[in-house]
């Protein structure tokens, strides 16, 4: 990752299996990103267990407040296709006075599923099918949710191509593409 760390809040939106997971672990500093995959696996010992995700939600909560309130990045990994997850969200970004950026990985449900099937903790097919028709109802809207920038990537070589680089500025922008 280029550049110095800024208060801000980057959401990575996209249904399972779309790579966000990879993306963090490639452009961004570990203690700056929380999953709440791996919250539902320290609290619940399995990540995939539905039964642990409010309590992880909820300590996921504590956790951006905590960075955003330190004037630290914060990363949430978590499909955030539900746009009232996001409005609270940005919320919490905004009380703080902190910018939001959206990253969203709009790649082919196909992909999606032969990931996921691929996987040792798999997210059946109608929830990935359901989390990809959100995202694709709401991409459009994105820009109109409080983003300070909103970036799509719709395939693996967009996502290949992404330098992360965060700058101080009115307006942030998280991501370029090396042409």
């Amino acid at each position: 990752m280029a550049g110095a760390a800024l208060a801000l809040l980057v959401l990575l939106i996209g249904p399972s299996g779309s790579g966000k997971s990879t993306f963090a672990a490639r452009h961004f500093d570990a203690g700056a990103v929380t999953s709440s995959d791996r919250l539902r696996g320290l609290l619940a010992g399995d990540e995939a267990d539905q039964r642990a995700t409010e309590a992880a939600f909820q300590q996921l909560n504590h956790w951006l407040e905590a960075r955003l309130e330190a004037g630290a990045l914060a990363v949430v990994d978590a499909t955030n296709v539900e746009w009232m997850r996001r409005a609270e969200l940005i919320g919490r970004a905004r009380r703080e006075g902190r910018p939001a950026v959206a990253i969203a990985f709009a790649l082919p449900l196909d992909l999606c599923l032969a990931r996921s099937a691929a996987r040792r903790r798999r997210v059946g097919a109608p929830v990935i099918r359901r989390q990809h028709d959100e995202l694709r109802r709401s991409l459009n809207l994105l820009d109109l949710e409080g983003f300070s920038a909103v970036h799509v990537l719709r395939s693996d070589a967009e996502i290949e191509r992404v330098a992360v680089h965060i700058e101080k500025g009115p307006a942030v922008r998280a991501l370029s593409a090396d042409d």
